[in-house]
């Protein structure tokens, strides 16, 4: 028997919908769907065969997810992914392995790396983002608390901060200052100055198709993540570079410092957002990323 995982809320809602169409592009339209909201992995795993198949339809948002709550699971039966989301770093990053609209997804699922802040251990699919990129989604996730329904450029969030320009919800100029950081990376200290960002990256890609990370690669590099600390002095010269960055084109550049590890701290001098495969968390100075020995 064939299974579709799909999520509901992704894509504006229009999951289940997204889901069904690639099923019948691809010949699963007699699946049995199944939505992941409330869902108990295990439970639903454990009743299944060798001889089923399930694909797991959504973006990065509900690939994240479901790799937190079933991570350590060994499945018996052929587990796929296809693209249903609006975020599909993960999907951009791998798509050469895509067959018949969908990849095989156990091989990138195993040995991910574990982030520590505030508190809170997760797993992540594709990268940290630390700095301007973190306060950019704080600052989209309080226009969409305002207005659920809104489109968020995320881009205009991102230049505007870089410039001290950016009008938040209540009419405020919100700009993002500089830090100073430390990485610690297999025991070994790196300082900066005048960082706009450190992303710890698993993959290539992050936050809606930026390439931070172009020489990463997810299998062959699996045991050990990239810290892209992007340090310079002025506003507009951050912002004139902003598009190499997004598109793949620093490396090399000495603006931009690459740091690999298997084991790693990055720490500000003053607190900033942070985000996790899209999820925001406040008042970040310090985490870590870890991976399985």
């Amino acid at each position: 028997m064939k299974y579709v995982l799909y999520n509901p809320l992704a894509n504006n809602k229009r999951g289940e919908s997204d889901a069904r169409t690639w099923a019948n592009a691809y010949g699963a339209g007699e699946a049995v769907f199944q939505s992941v909201i409330g869902l108990d992995y295990k439970a639903f795993f454990d009743g299944l065969t060798a001889e089923d198949e399930v694909t797991l339809c959504g973006g990065d948002g509900t690939l994240n997810y479901f790799v937190n709550e079933i991570y350590g699971y060994e499945f018996k039966m052929p587990l796929f992914y296809a693209k249903c989301g609006t975020g599909n770093d993960f999907y951009k990053d791998v798509e050469a392995y895509e067959k018949n609209g969908k990849i095989d997804l156990k091989p990138f699922i195993v040995n991910l790396p574990l982030v520590t802040v505030n508190g809170i251990k997760k797993r992540f699919i594709n990268g940290i983002g630390y700095g301007v990129d973190g306060d950019t989604c704080l600052m989209g996730d309080k226009v969409r608390e305002k207005d659920p329904g809104a489109a968020i450029d995320y881009s205009k969030i991102a230049i505007g901060l870089l410039l001290g320009t950016y009008k938040d919800i209540d009419g405020k100029k919100q700009a993002f200052d500089p830090k100073n950081a430390a990485v610690v990376a297999d025991g070994k200290e790196y300082k900066f100055t005048n960082v706009w960002l450190a992303s710890a990256m698993h993959g290539r890609y992050y936050g809606g198709g930026m390439m931070a990370a172009p020489a990463q690669n997810r299998l062959e590099n699996g045991g050990s993540c990239k810290v892209m600390t992007y340090s310079s002095r002025g506003r507009l010269i951050t912002l004139l570079r902003f598009p190499a960055f997004s598109g793949g084109k620093h490396e090399g550049k000495k603006y931009l410092k690459p740091v690999t590890g298997k084991h790693v701290t990055v720490t500000f001098d003053k607190p900033c957002a942070l985000q996790i495969d899209g999820d925001t968390v406040k008042n970040v100075t310090t985490y870590s990323v870890d991976y399985d020995e």
